[in-house]
């Protein structure tokens, strides 16, 4: 049976880019995989056109070769021969097709050689409002890592060190070839002798037990900036878990957790108090203390004020985090009703109450019936 065209298997134009050819031959390989078939022949023979048509039109040269002749131009070199490498090398030649077999087969992961950061780490951090509003500095203790100092970070004993893996030979993974009916196939698994390290010891370090590390709690200290709130996430760079091949360490951050105030509430950057009134300041005004997160401040009271009235103390708040300003602070004042009167205070209310034109509490009223009678007769 004659063949397909290349571009036509991997549904791609002919003027396709290097970068669409690959990931439209990635999505039909995972789709037509034999592992992802098992028993079907079309899809076996479906993945095998699929490889076939990427290996030419992923290669500049054979891409160049095929748009000028065809298949022709590859005439006594079919697939899996001299012209086509069959399975063997997939991963490092095309670019990704190692995760497709590491998905199908097991493969183990590739190992990372070259220096890791560190994990970073978290802590939790209870501030009053005023530590919150004006900034602190704190000690930390903090659980972590610490490289080891018998060993110096490297596992074995004074007097030793680690040797080269003989299983992987220091490369921490172990290869296995299998053969399938549709070529060489090579997985790759981490090594059980050192488990990816490429080295074993041969006598580990009596302190961190060949760990190369310790754990140590080491007392951290942290600069609070003015105007942090709950949730707030403060970093402390190279104060996480050490890194690993020589990598630097990971960070540190610190959570922010604000505990109520007894007096304040917060709202942004402003705080919201209440200060309690007697009848005689509101009626005829006064000039009272409040509380501030500062100490007290004197503010004003008109005569007249009503009880729930708001007033601003301006730039008396929690200073912005970023350092815009300043907020403000609110006193909503809350007007007191005596509950324990002499009767000379009584008398005088209710003196006050008729000059107002109120009825007087205690007075000599109509009754009830005299009421009706009046409505009655008139």
């Amino acid at each position: 049976m004659a063949k397909r065209d290349y571009y036509e298997v991997l549904g791609v134009s002919r003027q396709a880019s290097a970068e669409e050819i690959k990931k439209a031959y990635r999505k039909l390989a995972r789709q037509y995989h034999p592992d992802a078939n098992p028993n079907d022949k079309d899809a076996e023979a479906k993945f095998k056109e699929i490889a076939e048509a990427y290996e030419v039109l992923s290669d500049p040269e054979k891409r160049a070769r095929y748009d000028r002749f065809g298949h022709a131009g590859f005439d006594g070199q079919g697939f899996g021969g001299q012209g086509f490498g069959g399975f063997e090398g997939f991963g490092a030649d095309f670019g990704g097709l190692g995760d497709i077999f590491d998905m199908f087969f097991g493969g183990g992961t590739r190992r990372r050689r070259g220096p890791e950061k560190g994990a970073d780490l978290r802590v939790d951090l209870e501030l009053t409002l005023e530590e919150a509003a004006f900034g602190v500095e704190r000690d930390i203790k903090v659980p972590r890592e610490e490289e080891c100092t018998t060993c110096g970070g490297s596992g074995a004993a004074p007097g030793t060190k680690a040797q080269v893996c003989p299983a992987c030979n220091g490369s921490g993974q172990i290869q296995y070839a299998q053969s399938t009916p549709f070529g060489r196939i090579v997985q790759t698994r981490t090594c059980d002798r050192c488990r990816g390290a490429g080295r074993v010891l041969e006598k580990p370090c009596p302190t961190c037990h060949g760990a190369g590390r310790v754990r140590r709690t080491r007392s951290i200290h942290v600069k609070v900036p003015p105007g942090v709130d709950s949730g707030t996430r403060l970093r402390v760079a190279g104060e996480g878990e050490p890194g690993l091949r020589g990598g630097p360490r990971g960070d540190l951050y610190v959570f922010i957790h604000v505990r109520p105030h007894k007096v304040f509430v917060r709202d942004g950057n402003d705080v919201i108090c209440e200060v309690k009134i007697s009848f005689a300041q509101a009626a005829l005004g006064d000039e009272i203390e409040v509380p501030t997160l500062e100490g007290t401040a004197k503010m004003k009271v008109p005569e007249g004020t009503q009880s729930g009235t708001v007033f601003r103390l301006k730039g008396k708040g929690i200073p912005d985090v970023h350092g815009y300003g300043r907020g403000d602070q609110h006193v909503r004042v809350q007007v007191v009703t005596p509950t324990k009167l002499s009767e000379k205070q009584k008398e005088l209310l209710r003196e006050f109450a008729r000059l107002s034109g109120e009825n007087v509490p205690g007075g000599v009223e109509k009754g009830f019936f005299e009421k009706v009678r009046d409505a009655f007769i008139g």
